[in-house]
């Protein structure tokens, strides 16, 4: 029975031992200091394992299967090193992190090649815009049109280029993590590049995003999850095509990514926060609206209450709804209105646009828009745009104080997000507005004071002269 014990013991950690790669180095610079090994979970990053140099510039740090994707080296004050984490042992040399250029990888395979393609592909990338760029002028301007020789020899020498970057992807084993990590990276990296230089690639590109995984473990541990978000919808929005085509193809690329996400609910929220947060930040509100009401028609999956609540908001309080009114129960302050003459509600107001605003005195963003509203105001006043702003303080006197110097309508219950207007226009956010005509039809989210002055002047100031 002791034998049996010791043999699964001495079979345990066994095991544990070989289930467990390396990265061992020196790095002669760094002596005595901390470094550390951190690896990715979709948006976030989290802790492997964590050493001290020792004084003659030696480390070794560890990681386990679950680690699988890539990482990143860490000490105090310097540049993070990358690198794949693929279940085998690492061996890099050095002076410190920031002299990349004194880093060599002298064990690690997949390292090798990975080191040797982030070294090879920018520089073929730079020679490949120059091409393309010379073949413009001597195809465009008349004075090297004639010359047929040297345009036959960019096209040649731009197809050589391509040929050799894809005959090293292509050498990569099947079976490693860099075979489809690199593609994957040099997907990502590429948009600004194509946008600039080579706008005929733009289609094959976005093909490309658009058969992308994100419930793909590779990519989840890969530090490219976010990035690949952003540079897919950034390379949508500056293609050069119209802004209604740009929500067209942004609708589809949405499909395309829900076609995989809805099979996992963690990955399904991940990233439609994200994307959310993203479009709205870029006042893409059509295609915000998209996902949201995408997402929450979608039954085979359960969203998060706070996620569910930011969604339902587009859903309500969509562009072309009549937005609820507000009763202003509590206190009110209306300068420039008559003490008999003061709104009672939202409806009260007689005027053909109106910017409800929803914020608080505790709010960092609010005690910077607030006080730009207030300057713009009294242009917007004359173009018969009026501003109410619903306050969701708690305490009286600081909603007195923060309030006391605006010039148009501020109201608060003191109930916060309990507040009923709160609730009714699904504000999940400060500050949060909203642009309603005459008959409280939503007009605009503008989600920034600049976007709604923009369109104060597009489409009033502009449209009267």
């Amino acid at each position: 029975m002791k034998n049996s014990i010791s043999i699964f013991l001495i079979s345990l950690i066994c095991g544990v031992s070989t289930s467990a790669q390396s990265i061992i180095g020196n790095l002669s610079l760094l002596v005595n200091q901390p470094i550390k090994l951190e690896g990715f979970n979709g948006l976030k990053t989290y802790p492997i394992s964590t050493s001290t140099i020792d004084e003659k510039g030696n480390f070794k740090l560890i990681y386990s299967k679950s680690d699988y994707g890539v990482g990143y080296l860490m000490s105090a004050n310097e540049k993070p090193l990358f690198v794949i984490l693929s279940g085998e042992d690492v061996e890099i040399v050095g002076e410190a992190l920031s002299y990349t250029e004194t880093i060599k990888i002298t064990k690690g395979q997949e390292n090798k090649w990975f080191e040797q393609y982030a070294k090879e592909h920018p520089l073929r990338e730079q020679a490949l815009s120059a091409w393309v760029y010379l073949e413009k002028i001597y195809t465009q301007d008349a004075l090297f049109a004639v010359q047929e020789q040297p345009i036959k020899n960019i096209q040649t020498e731009k197809l050589r280029i391509k040929a050799e970057d894809a005959a090293f992807l292509a050498k990569l084993p099947k079976e490693s993590y860099v075979s489809w990590f690199l593609p994957a990276r040099k997907l990502v990296s590429s948009v600004s590049t194509l946008a600039q230089y080579r706008p005929e690639e733009i289609p094959s590109t976005i093909a490309a995003f658009r058969a992308m995984d994100y419930t793909d473990q590779r990519l989840y541990k890969s530090g490219l999850f976010k990035d690949a978000i952003e540079s897919h919808f950034w390379l949508l929005e500056n293609c050069g095509r119209s802004l209604d085509s740009v929500f067209i193809e942004m609708q589809h690329s949405i499909d395309a990514m829900m076609i995989n996400l809805v099979k996992d609910e963690q990955k399904l929220n991940e990233v439609t926060d994200y994307l959310f947060d993203l479009l709205e930040r870029h006042s893409l509100s059509q295609a915000a609206e998209y996902l949201a009401l995408k997402v929450l028609n979608e039954t085979s999956c359960t969203i998060n209450s706070d996620l569910a609540k930011q969604l339902e908001s587009y859903r309500a309080m969509k562009k072309g709804n009549t937005a609820p009114d507000i009763i202003f129960k509590g206190d009110n302050y209306a300068p420039g209105y008559e003490q008999n003459n003061t709104p009672n509600t939202l409806s009260d107001i007689k005027s053909k646009y109106t910017v409800v605003v929803f914020g608080a005195s505790w709010c960092p963003k609010c005690t910077e828009e607030l006080p730009e509203i207030a300057k713009y105001y009294s242009k917007w006043k004359a173009q018969a745009v009026e501003v109410v702003f619903v306050s969701l303080d708690e305490n009286k006197e600081m909603f007195k104080n923060f309030t006391s110097i605006f010039p148009f309508i501020s109201f608060c219950d003191y109930q916060k997000w309990n507040s009923t207007a709160a609730k009714d226009y699904y504000v999940f956010g400060t500050p949060t507005m909203y642009l309603l005509n005459d008959k409280r039809e939503i007009l605009l989210r503008p989600n920034s004071v600049n976007q709604m002055d923009g369109w104060v002047d597009w489409y009033l100031v502009q449209g009267n002269k």
